[in-house]
């Protein structure tokens, strides 16, 4: 809903993909509790390799009959997409949340590894990105997290963990009048416009995963901010992520790279192109 595929993937130097919103059935997971953010859930692949996201993609995508928000679209090959000529937008850093130098130059490096394949590279920072991702992460509270109270009482769930227990004690902090949500809702529909209009202008998005590479399994993190990826939940289109770069204390560093709607096979194929230059997926010391 947020970065559940992408997060792991990024920390744990595997590739990812996040498919188009409406591409792949939610039937039996445990999904977004319903509402104006139910869209944002998407399922898909975690694999080593970025080849192998393509031996499962294909087979869980699809209406299954019973998700009522699943678009039967066309799947493209990614042995089919030339990347010469592709235009690529790059940007290291959101206005949210600056990134370490490890992620910035992880960019850099995946931009150059495209860049040398043939695509057209800009630096183009989408001019909605910043104000869209403070929106995108407020729209966890705005609702009052109603929608999850309802689910909870419907499966009468009462062994809760400590992160939805701390955003249900602290939901009335956020939550928007009928009015509010209203006015809430048209604002995430224009950033999507507005995402969508520079979109035109470029095949794809290279950018940051997240600000800093993996965090120590005590650190405590705000779960309500969604950093780089939340944006690309809200705007639904397909996220491909690939390992770039390695921390100075060795952890995994990768890259997001962002197709236009229903375009999961112009992502992987970039992602193989940053793959094929950086070496992708490295087995831990002593494995």
């Amino acid at each position: 809903t947020g970065g559940s595929i992408r997060g792991p993937a990024n920390f744990c130097g595997v590739a990812g993909l996040k498919p188009t919103s409406g591409r792949v059935p939610r039937t039996g997971h445990i999904v977004s509790p319903g509402g104006p953010r139910d869209s944002f859930t998407t399922i898909g692949p975690l694999a080593r390799r970025v080849d192998d996201l393509w031996l499962t993609f294909p087979l869980i995508a699809g209406s299954d009959w019973r998700d009522p928000y699943i678009v039967d679209m066309p799947i493209g090959d990614p042995g089919s997409v030339s990347v010469a000529g592709l235009r690529i937008a790059v940007y290291d850093d959101n206005g949210v949340m600056s990134p370490a130098p490890e992620v910035a130059e992880a960019v850099r490096i995946a931009a150059s590894a495209l860049s040398d394949a043939g695509a057209s590279v800009t630096n183009a920072l989408p001019g909605p990105v910043t104000a869209a991702t403070k929106t995108a992460d407020d729209s966890r509270e705005a609702y009052g997290e109603a929608y999850t109270r309802a689910l909870l009482a419907h499966y009468g769930t009462t062994r809760i963990g400590p992160i939805l227990q701390s955003r249900l004690a602290d939901a009335n902090d956020g939550a928007l009048s009928v009015e509010g949500i209203a006015n809430f809702q048209a604002e995430i529909d224009r950033h999507r416009i507005e995402m969508l209009s520079f979109m035109e202008d470029f095949d794809a998005i290279v950018c940051p995963v997240a600000a800093r590479p993996a965090p120590l399994h005590d650190y405590q993190v705000n779960t309500n901010r969604g950093g780089y990826t939340h944006i690309y939940n809200m705007t639904g289109w397909p996220v491909a992520v690939v390992r770039a770069n390695t921390s100075p204390e060795g952890l995994p560093v990768g890259v997001q790279i962002v197709a236009r709607p229903w375009r999961e096979d112009v992502a992987v194929k970039l992602a193989s192109v940053v793959e094929a230059a950086t070496g992708g997926w490295q087995a831990p010391a002593g494995l």
